[in-house]
């Protein structure tokens, strides 16, 4: 039988400084128009402060490629 592992990514906190480790489950993936709206987001474990950092293509790649749910926007044009 197969054991799967869990995926886990590295993460920190601009506010407290904190580094951890943080499940998919615990990140969320914004994609946009442009790079300027392509960002990743998550609540920090240690002060609670909500995070949000841009995600370039490669940011982007494995955060999919690692089960994180996606939100695609759609402009309003």
């Amino acid at each position: 039988m197969r054991r799967v592992v869990p995926v886990v990514f590295r993460a920190g906190c601009p506010d407290c400084r904190g580094r951890f480790e943080l499940a998919a489950g615990a990140l969320r993936l914004a994609i946009g128009a442009s790079s300027r709206t392509t960002f990743y987001s998550f609540t920090c474990p240690d002060c609670g402060a909500a995070v949000r950092k841009p995600a370039g293509e490669r940011i982007v790649e494995l955060l999919t490629g690692g089960g994180v749910r996606t939100l695609r926007l759609h402009s309003t044009v």
